[in-house]
């Protein structure tokens, strides 16, 4: 495939040199006006002539050699980009819809990204997309703008009026949205979602919730890359690092001994010593910095050689090699071998951060998390789960960054919530229960799976006498273990399809919290089978059916 087009725009390289072009041009001319006599030429010899023409052709093979490696230097900035689009299949499409550049930018640092991740990708712009290209994807990415009072970008203006383009089935397509916005604006992301709504509608189905950008906003970007490093089944690295601050691993519990699933864990967090507590709201996103297992950092200093307590220099200070190596991606040991300490430091990487659902409100004076450890295929524990559910101590600091997430706030307002989820999505539903029973808002539902209700009802004592005291009008649970045919939450979406109708036709909000794989799906297309596809994108669009899903 032929690399991405430039769009005939001039690199910086380029404007430079017409720059300089036109400066000497200007220069030559001015000092020809100077000349107050008639210009004439002199009478020389050979041996001026030949020294002449040798400076000449030296000047113009040092022009030549400029131009050669200026040439190579964009030629190989050009390699290993994504292609351009051309109608035939592949594995990732990455599309933009820009005004100014930015969403072009990160749609190309996603391509990178997913590249470099071993995928097959290709990258248009959207005014250039053909239903050919959409036909042949099976998965895309879009990174839209929206400018003005919610339109589309001036060049992508003219693909949602396409004939024949809202009767495009895109049934096989998997995709996820950023959409970059201005909150100051009445019309927040308004294409973004607009263009999110026409891809539900045509039936493809969404891998995350549209992630929503304001101004920039780093965290949101981070969310973004998140989920490629999920795509790719692997933590990338952040392309702005989370401004963390310290918390205190004030209690652990483990929540599910005996169960058929991986271990869960109930963490409680504060701040240390005398710091007062951060404000959140319900549904945001802890962000966490992860560290590499004491015993994995002794054994991969061992194998390069290196002193683990010599200092190397980090963020205008300084610090040890152990405590640098901790939070780092380590690399091989043959790839650092025989490097001094600062060179071994110059080569690391800090780990990328971990996202986890908030389960608590402010007014608990705790934030806590659910989190269950992951097996790698090697026996170990992931980084992010090892680290909080075994190998930092209690009373442990740990790098911890609130996100807002504000697309999974709960309803200002009195309305009814049905809440959706399984596993530990349980910790997102729990905070936004919490803080609707707080407000006296008691008309919630809550439809909840998981292995057994013996070893897996998380938060039992918490949803059971919230219930009791009338905080929560309905609970509806589907333990998969607990008899022979495996029963999920989705079939509990099935079995009360009526009260649902009920429940939406009285203006209930949807929120769906828990594995992106198996559960959500099964949710999205039970709910389109009960309220429609079209009825269920403009609840989406409305801010009614909402998800966090990982």
């Amino acid at each position: 495939m032929k690399p991405v087009a430039r769009n005939r725009r001039f690199d910086a390289g380029t404007m430079a040199d017409a720059g300089v072009l036109l400066a000497l041009l200007v220069l030559a001319f001015a000092l020809a006006t100077w000349q107050s006599e008639p210009f004439s030429w002199p009478s020389v010899d050979g041996s001026r002539w030949w020294a002449a023409s040798g400076i000449a052709a030296g000047y113009a093979a040092f022009v030549g050699a400029v131009w050669l490696m200026r040439h190579r230097r964009r030629t190989a900035a050009l390699q290993g980009m994504p292609a351009a689009v051309d109608g035939a299949a592949v594995d990732w499409l990455v599309v933009h819809a820009s005004q100014t550049g930015q969403a072009e930018a990160l749609a190309l640092q996603t391509a990178q990204a997913l590249q470099a991740g071993g995928r097959q990708v290709a990258l248009s712009p959207l005014a250039r997309l053909s239903s050919r290209d959409l036909g042949a994807a099976r998965h895309a990415l879009f990174v839209v703008s929206t400018t003005g009072e919610g339109d589309a970008p001036d060049a992508a203006g003219s693909f949602m009026s396409r004939p024949g383009l809202h009767d495009l089935r895109l049934g096989h397509l998997e995709y996820g949205l950023l959409a970059l916005g201005d909150r100051d604006y009445a019309q927040f992301c308004a294409f973004g979602h607009r263009f999110d709504g026409w891809l539900r509608q045509a039936g493809a189905r969404a891998l995350f919730d549209l992630v929503e950008v304001d101004d920039g906003d780093p965290g949101a970007l981070r969310h973004w890359q998140y989920h490629l490093g999920q795509i790719l089944g692997a933590a990338q690295l952040d392309w702005t690092a989370p401004d963390y601050r310290p918390w205190r691993l004030a209690q652990r519990v483990h929540l599910n001994p005996g169960s058929p699933g991986g271990p869960a864990f109930d963490l409680q967090l504060v701040p240390p010593g005398d710091a007062s507590m951060p404000e959140w709201q319900a549904g945001d996103i802890a962000e966490i910095g992860p560290r590499n297992s004491n015993a994995s950092v002794g054994d991969w200093l061992a194998a390069v050689g290196a002193d683990p307590e010599a200092m190397v220099p980090i963020d205008g200070g300084r610090t040890s090699l152990r405590a640098l190596a901790a939070r780092s991606r380590l690399p091989s040991a043959a790839t650092v071998a025989g490097m001094d300490p600062p060179e071994i430091a110059g080569t690391l990487e800090p780990l990328a951060h971990r996202e986890y659902s908030i389960a608590s409100t402010p007014a608990e004076d705790r934030l806590r998390l659910l989190v269950r450890q992951v097996q790698m295929q090697d026996g170990k524990l992931g980084v992010g789960s090892g680290w909080l559910t075994q190998h930092a101590d209690i009373e442990a600091s740990i790098d911890l960054r609130i996100r807002r997430n504000s697309s999974f706030h709960p309803p200002a307002d009195d309305r009814p919530m049905i809440l959706i989820g399984n596993g530990t999505g349980i910790a997102g539903l729990r905070a936004l229960l919490s803080a609707r029973i707080a407000a006296g808002h008691h008309r919630n539902w809550l439809l909840f799976g998981e292995r057994t209700r013996a070893h897996d009802y998380h938060y039992r004592a918490d949803i059971e006498a919230w219930q009791r005291a009338g905080g929560i009008e309905r609970v509806d649970l589907a333990f998969s273990r607990d008899q022979a045919e495996r029963r999920y939450v989705q079939h509990l979406l099935g079995e009360n399809a009526e009260a649902l109708r009920q429940w939406l036709a009285s203006g209930a909000a949807v929120f769906v919290c828990g594995s992106l794989e198996g559960m959500a799906p099964a949710v999205d297309a039970a709910l389109r089978e009960i309220v429609g596809a079209e009825a269920l994108a403009g609840m989406a669009a409305d801010g009614r059916y909402c998800r966090d899903v990982y």
